[in-house]
């Protein structure tokens, strides 16, 4: 027996070894499907999703010892600005993992990090040097989403496809809720719209990515995400101020004015807030409407108390915080009874901050939402830039649709945090790789001497 399965254990060893692209590949691919292993075996003292984060954490260790071992990695891709913010992001996840309340639930954090960016960024970017194979990452993910896509559309076919409530669970167990699922839909559209439109494919490539894009956008009007349509909003008239070339001082000055207009406003604009009433309900207008309503919408009023209790434990910790994925252990004592509602539990167990900026600010202090902000401008600053200067209408498609798929997340990073997920992972860090992999391979190609004709 031991005999018939050794052949196959090398092979897999040696795939780990020499192919990290088809390991990785394997990933992305499964990161739709995967399950927790909670789903699986509930009360284990720990959780992962599987069959990828096992996986990813293979790769991590292989990458760190091939880099020992060799002593080389590409020194553009280590030295990118993008890099260096991420650099600034682990360093000071480290830090407060150490000072952390719960140093171990701050050390898997971490791993969790490392793991997903040691795959979908270091080693993407470098797969990606050449410009090429980026589509295929693209496809991958969206090979398995579809199969997701499929069986949530199946089973809210069975409650019927304007039962709201039904959108909550039908993408279970491969999603938690329909924010996740309606947050990927967000970030792959622009993707799906640019493989459909652009004559840099063939005719075949076109009609099938037009026939994925309707897919995807049926499945994000059922997904009923609000946070995921305000989004794709928002990303759109970030499109327009790129494609227009709209200058960075008159979007500067314009929101220092709007900012300037909420706050002389502020207390108008609350009461104007709590007098809407609409809840959320299948009723497409009254939903995206319900998004405002923080007089009577629970899951509303359920965010507002989240939000308050990170605010809360940042300025009871407002350097080191309580240390990074400790959110949900920790701030069950830091609800006010005014603020708590219908689902919120005097345990604190109901999950996370529901922020991307508010739960690194109540975990890790000040500098942990500092340094990730950092990554994102430093992000939007090189993709626009390189934009900017790029020739090759196929990898100015592809930063585009990278750079707006980012922004989708971006904005949603502002009422839901899926980051700790590989669901996200893949996307975020993923895209992030495509940006910076096309910015040095531009500058590449500018320092190429040009031939006289």
């Amino acid at each position: 027996m031991a005999a018939n399965v050794l052949p196959f254990l090398m092979a897999a060893a040696l795939l780990v070894i020499f192919s990290f692209d088809k390991l990785i590949y394997f990933v992305v691919f499964f990161a739709p499907l995967s399950v927790e292993l909670s789903d699986i075996m509930p009360g284990f003292g720990f959780n992962m999703f599987l069959p990828t984060e096992p996986v990813l954490a293979g790769i991590l260790i292989i990458f760190l010892l091939k880099i020992v071992h060799e002593r080389s990695f590409d020194r553009k891709i280590l030295l990118h600005p993008v890099s260096l913010a991420i650099y600034l992001n682990l360093f000071w996840i480290l830090i407060t993992s150490i000072t952390s309340s719960m140093p171990m639930v701050s050390i898997k954090f971490l791993l969790a990090r490392l793991w997903f960016l040691a795959a979908f960024y270091f080693l993407m970017a470098k797969i990606f040097s050449d410009g090429q194979k980026i589509e295929k990452y693209v496809w991958l993910y969206l090979a398995g989403f579809l199969i997701v896509i499929f069986y949530s559309i199946y089973r809210h076919w069975g409650y019927g496809l304007l039962d709201k409530q039904a959108a909550h669970y039908v993408v279970t167990p491969f999603y938690n809720d329909h924010t996740s699922y309606g947050a990927a839909l967000a970030m792959y559209l622009p993707f799906a719209a640019w493989f459909a439109l652009s004559k840099r494919y063939s005719v075949k490539i076109r009609t099938w990515s037009t026939v994925v894009f309707g897919i995807l956008f049926i499945a994000f009007i059922l997904s009923y995400s609000r946070a995921a349509w305000l989004s794709i909003m928002i990303a759109l008239t970030v499109l327009a101020v790129i494609k227009l070339r709209i200058r960075f001082k008159t979007i500067a000055i314009t929101s220092v004015i709007i900012l300037s207009f909420l706050f002389s406003f502020q207390n108008e604009i609350v009461m104007y807030l709590e007098r809407n009433s609409d809840e959320s309900s299948s009723n497409l207008t009254e939903h995206f409407s319900s998004m405002t309503n923080i007089s009577s919408d629970a899951s509303n009023l359920e965010r507002l108390n989240r939000w308050g209790s990170a605010l809360r434990m940042f300025n009871e910790r407002p350097v080191f915080g309580y240390g990074p994925g400790t959110y949900m252990f920790q701030y069950a004592k830091y609800q006010l009874k005014k603020d708590r509602t219908i689902i919120s539990t005097n345990a604190g167990d109901g999950g996370n901050a529901h922020s991307e900026y508010l739960g690194p600010l109540s975990e890790s202090g000040v500098g942990g939402l500092v340094t990730f902000l950092l990554i994102i401008i430093t992000v939007m600053y090189t993709a626009i830039n390189t934009w900017s200067r790029l020739t090759d209408y196929r990898l100015r498609g592809i930063i585009l649709a990278a750079l707006i798929g980012l922004v989708t997340y971006y904005i949603h990073g502002l009422l839901n945090n899926f980051l700790d997920t590989d669901k996200l992972s893949v996307p975020f860090w993923g895209f992030t790789a495509m940006i910076v992999a096309i910015d040095i391979y531009s500058r590449k190609l500018l320092s190429k001497p040009q031939s006289r004709v």
